[in-house]
């Protein structure tokens, strides 16, 4: 602590008493809190510095990530898209095959009515005997013309 000595009065005493009170100290002080709130601001100049590169850090990842997905989703999507066209194609040669099977049907279908009517039943087999006997007589009577 500084020491008082009075020089020239009370000036004097008022002085010493001034600067035994605020004095050197005061400066000392004021010197370390602001090498104190230097060295904070530094520090928190380098935190927040760190924390900006983590950040780039995680929108680059981000990103990367994005387009990743968004890449993935494409492929699917073109995946999705060849396996409707494939499906579509599929179908179509199936419905083709069916209708043709359809078709093939229809006409045996007839063919059996045709001979369905001709050759099952009763009125099939009259007909048949009925055509026999008219044959006969048409070459018996043709027989006789010429005898």
């Amino acid at each position: 602590m500084t020491e008082i000595k009075p020089k020239n009065g009370p000036r004097q005493i008022i002085d010493n008493a001034l600067r035994a009170v605020k004095g050197d100290s005061i400066q000392s002080l004021v010197e370390d809190f602001t090498a104190e709130m230097t060295t904070v601001a530094e520090g928190l100049c380098e935190d927040q510095a760190k924390l900006r590169g983590r950040m780039t850090d995680l929108e680059n990842a981000q990103d990367r990530d994005r387009q990743r997905l968004e890449s993935e989703v494409a492929s699917l999507e073109q995946e999705g898209a060849e396996s409707t066209r494939e499906l579509r194609e599929q179908i179509r040669q199936l419905t083709t095959r069916l209708d043709a099977l359809e078709h093939q049907d229809e006409k045996k279908q007839k063919q059996r009515q045709k001979k369905k009517w001709l050759g099952e039943g009763w009125l099939g087999q009259v007909i048949i005997l009925a055509a026999i006997v008219c044959g006969a007589w048409v070459i018996v009577t043709v027989l006789n013309l010429f005898h």
